[in-house]
């Protein structure tokens, strides 16, 4: 089943409201077997919709289309949906009398414009809306069928989840889950997985955040769960320690629950992400089992007088350098009194700083008698507008508690990306 959406609405398509309809609507009807082939934006105009859903169903099997069923005159989709299937509107009289009983009950004063609602194309089918007005519409055209749908998010969703895709599902198996990755490219992903892409029945989708890729691995056919248990079982062993987590289980989670395994805390030392990795580690409920507190120490004075960087270190090298990073997590760590340390130092940009350029990043984690000092030369990220300050800073927190982790599991620093690892002893 080949499956196009198409979302209705001049205020969709001009940015006055991000499209989540469509969002959403991918990953349930992905979620569920059913490959969705092309999503499109049109403003209100019948031609304009017309055009759109013909295209559409000379390329798949169905069009599920949203917004453009309320009572204003800009709602077009039904006018433009009787006009493609070459039918009048008519009114349904079960559908008026539905709508009369819905707006007395909330007390309220029927006007004429709400009866539109209940104008349906002759012949068409009425999807059942429990959570709202007007319902949803099933409307056979040349080449295929229409699901139009309202554009309320809520009713939107009910009557997709209740008529639609019972419908649009159908019995083939299907087995699913989503890998979490950290620290490795989508690039390298790929290549790594390439034998995994030609396998029969199995689709992978790579969904890119800063320094994470997530893997939706989906399995169809007879046998797709036992199929999706071995796929998944060739991944890890392609990706390796790259694989932190499956499904919601994301990274913060995955710390929390390897330092509550071993009675361990730790504590974060930030610069250049100014308390973004605290907020990550506070973020779950009950962190403080295994969260200390942190330090952002900005300024480079503070470094020295709140965690003990060596003043001779930061006026030779400044703040931005590997042993800063070192002595920042053992500083924090023992201030606070935590097992762990983790500290980061770097350069977010917009401007170079102590002739390091934008983008370089130094980690360290500072554990039991042991320091892990990992080096990101560059992080490669798109362009150097103001977006890109955002992006090391969120690459860095993501870098940040995946060292972590594989300091905590005893893993090599190198998940496959460009990073150097210098693991040393501390001394006194």
């Amino acid at each position: 089943m080949r499956v196009e959406l198409l979302t209705v609405g001049d205020e969709l398509l001009l940015g006055d409201t991000i499209n989540g309809n469509a969002a959403w609507l991918g990953r349930r009807l992905a979620d569920h077997g059913v490959e969705v082939t092309r999503s499109v934006v049109v403003g209100d105009e019948t031609g304009v919709i017309i055009e759109a859903v013909t295209a559409a169903l000379g390329r798949a099997d169905a069009v599920i289309t949203t917004g453009g069923l309320g009572p204003t005159y800009d709602d077009l989709t039904r006018d433009a949906l009787a006009e493609a299937a070459g039918v009048p509107l008519v009114r349904d009289p079960d559908l008026e009398a539905r709508l009369r009983e819905r707006v007395a009950a909330a007390g309220r004063e029927l006007r004429d414009m709400a009866l539109r609602m209940a104008d349906v194309p002759e012949g068409a089918g009425l999807l059942r809306n429990s959570a709202g007005s007007a319902p949803g519409l099933r409307v056979e055209l040349p080449g295929g069928v229409v699901y139009a749908l309202p554009g309320v998010p809520f009713e939107m969703r009910t009557i997709m989840d209740e008529v639609v895709l019972p419908e649009l599902a159908g019995p083939p198996e299907v087995a699913r889950r989503t890998l979490r990755t950290a620290g490795v490219w989508e690039s390298v992903l790929a290549t790594r997985l390439a034998e995994v892409e030609a396998m029969d029945g199995v689709r992978l989708a790579y969904l890119p955040q800063p320094a994470e890729v997530r893997v939706r691995v989906t399995a169809a056919g007879t046998g797709a769960a036992e199929r999706l248990a071995a796929v998944e079982k060739r991944i890890r062993e392609l990706a390796g320690s790259a694989v932190y987590g499956v499904e919601d289980e994301t990274l913060d989670r995955v710390v929390h629950r390897l330092l509550a395994e071993r009675s361990a805390t730790v504590a974060a030392a930030e610069s250049l992400t100014g308390g973004l990795i605290g907020a990550e580690l506070t973020a779950m409920p009950g962190s403080s089992a295994t969260f200390a507190g942190g330090v952002v120490a900005y300024a480079t004075d503070l470094k020295r007088r709140l965690l003990d960087v060596p003043g001779d270190l930061l006026a030779e090298h400044g703040a931005v350098h590997p042993d800063v990073a070192a002595a920042m997590a053992a500083g924090v760590r023992d201030r606070l009194g935590a097992t762990y340390g983790i500290a980061v130092t770097g350069v977010a940009g917009p401007e170079p700083q102590d002739g390091r350029p934008v983008g370089t990043v130094y980690i360290g984690v500072a554990g039991p008698g042991n320091m892990r000092i990992v080096t990101c030369p560059k992080l490669p990220v798109p362009g150097a507008g103001p977006e890109t300050r955002d992006v090391i800073r969120r690459m860095t927190v993501v870098h940040a508690l995946d060292q972590l982790r594989r300091a905590l599991l005893e893993l090599g620093a190198d998940a496959g990306a460009e990073f150097v690892r210098d693991d040393r002893e501390e001394s006194g």
